[in-house]
């Protein structure tokens, strides 16, 4: 019975929309794992499983020496960095999932200290985390695996919103200590997102189907967002033919102090109100960007491409911005480039002169299919902003 019910709620966590990406050392690790993939589906659940078992292997994952390699903060590190990964590995809009758990179980030799171990899941909106201490003696670590197992396999079922109906097989001995649910507001995450805890925050708002993982994502500041913005990213995506168009607002600005939380979620309103998604990151660099965003379009003005292709801005070194954007390059990316006003006089890309390793990362698009010109600023301005 046990068995089939696991099966049932398996099925159930794969049928769900949830995308998650599980980093999981010791105890439970394989048996949960095991469970999850043994049955058919995995494939919408599971975008990536690592299991870090040597302490250099930890290390390099955490990029640091944690104070105990078994512990509830070590797991909720964990959980946090998959959650990042999830954002980065998802498909477009889906809600993602990052699990972190650390165990020290029975092993061939006696323990001096606690049987135990650490769990914690992330989603957007909530953090769960439990600290299992397991009764000394009482199992084999066969018995220890599975418990473990179960208990992993059933914060995945919480966090997928999946009723889980399976025992754990937890006895009265056994101590649930510092288990909590604690629910993220969006100010908190947008305070995440800017502190840099979290890479981006999706708020998907359209409606649309995804056609295909790639995104067309037009970035900018959408002080107010305008009509040329939704005209432009509709003609991008008629020349890409395929991906998820999205709009793309960096909280974090090379030049002016942060976006205030208020700031960010008066512009996300924008598009709210007329169903297009739109992406909040921390990185105002394209080649930071395509790092967050591998294998996507960028749609831009000739304006914001000329500044991309002039060495002035990687500290007047050529090679550094033939070496930035070849790293741009390398990650999928590419750029369709609208014609845009350029020191008063109208220009398209073929007026600039890309060099001829970069030339195929930028998609011209003609002024035929589009030309409005209308800027945030002139906006603004008339608004006596």
């Amino acid at each position: 019975m046990t068995d089939a019910c696991i099966r049932a709620v398996v099925e159930s966590i794969h049928s769900s929309p949830t995308q998650a990406v599980l980093y999981l050392s010791g105890g439970a690790s394989l048996q949960a794992l095991g469970l999850l993939m043994s049955v058919p589906g995995a494939s919408n659940t599971v975008l990536e499983a690592v299991l870090p078992y040597s302490r250099m292997s930890m290390i390099q994952l955490l990029a640091k020496i944690p104070a105990k390699y078994c512990s509830q903060q070590t797991a909720d590190e964990m959980a946090l960095l998959a959650y990042n990964r999830a954002l980065k590995l998802s498909s477009p809009g889906s809600p993602v999932l990052g699990v972190g758990f650390t165990g020290s179980l029975a092993t061939t030799r006696p323990k001096q200290g606690d049987h135990r171990f650490h769990l914690s899941t992330r989603t957007s909106d909530r953090h769960w985390a439990s600290t299992v201490t397991l009764s000394k003696g009482l199992r084999s670590r066969d018995q220890e695996e599975k418990v473990s197992s179960y208990f992993l396999l059933k914060a995945i079922a919480n966090a997928c919103k999946v009723s889980s109906t399976f025992d754990s097989e937890l006895t009265e001995s056994d101590v649930v200590a510092d288990e909590c649910e604690r629910f993220f507001d969006e100010d908190k995450e947008l305070e995440q997102l800017i502190n840099g805890q979290i890479c981006f925050k999706v708020y998907p708002f359209s409606s649309d189907k995804s056609n295909g993982d790639r995104k067309i994502i037009l970035p900018g500041s959408f002080n107010p967002l305008h009509d040329g913005h939704l005209k432009l990213l509709e003609a991008a995506t008629s020349i890409c033919g395929d991906g998820y168009p999205c709009f793309e607002l960096s909280a974090i600005n090379a030049d002016k102090p942060p976006l205030s939380i208020p700031q960010i979620k008066e512009r996300v309103m924008q598009f709210e109100k007329i169903g297009k998604t739109v992406i909040i990151s921390n990185q105002p660099y394209f080649y930071k960007k395509a790092e967050l965003f591998p294998g996507s379009a960028f749609v831009i003005g000739a304006d914001t491409a000329v500044r991309l292709i002039n060495p002035k801005y990687y500290d007047g070194s050529y090679d550094r911005m033939i070496e930035t954007l070849s790293g741009c390059k390398r990650t999928g990316c590419t750029f369709i480039v609208a014609g845009r006003k350029v020191d008063g006089t109208f220009k398209v890309l073929e007026d600039f002169d890309v060099p001829e390793v970069l030339k195929d990362m930028f998609v011209p698009i003609p002024a035929e299919r589009f030309r409005m010109d209308i800027s945030s600023t002139e906006i603004r301005r008339s608004c006596g902003l």
